[in-house]
């Protein structure tokens, strides 16, 4: 594993991370993310020395540690400008537990985001040619 490409490709994330506390409403952050993801698949494709899946499956994992501790750590703020999400939490069993059900779900979508990361870095590398090495 590259861990170098993982981490420099993860800081997206953590700029995702703060964006979506302070900016960036959830009804459009996929409109940030799919950019991303095209661009973090292509640079796996081009940079990881194999196992392409794995990359952008460990990809997906950092950017929900960035972002579920984004939210957990500034949850007033991200209260604030996330009213919609703010109800749904409150229609949940302990809706008093925000944070809790940040820690929970973070990972989940961390998981999910991180095999579709793996399956668009792994198709990346099917259709992209390596430069000759020198």
């Amino acid at each position: 594993m590259n861990w170098k490409l993982i981490f420099s490709l993860s800081l997206f994330g953590l700029a995702m991370a703060i964006a979506t506390v302070y900016w960036i409403p959830g009804s459009i952050e996929w409109c940030f993310w799919l950019p991303i993801f095209l661009y973090t698949s292509w640079r796996i494709a081009l940079k990881a020395p194999g196992k392409y899946f794995g990359h952008g499956f460990l990809l997906g994992l950092f950017n929900c540690f960035w972002v579920t501790s984004a939210h957990i750590l500034f949850v007033h703020t991200y209260a604030a400008n996330h009213k919609e999400e703010m109800d749904a939490f409150s229609k949940m069993p302990m809706a008093n537990h925000t944070r809790m059900w940040m820690a929970i779900m973070g990972p989940i979508v961390g998981i999910i985001s991180g095999l579709i990361l793996g399956l668009f870095a792994l198709v990346a590398s099917k259709i992209m040619k390596k430069p000759a090495k020198a």
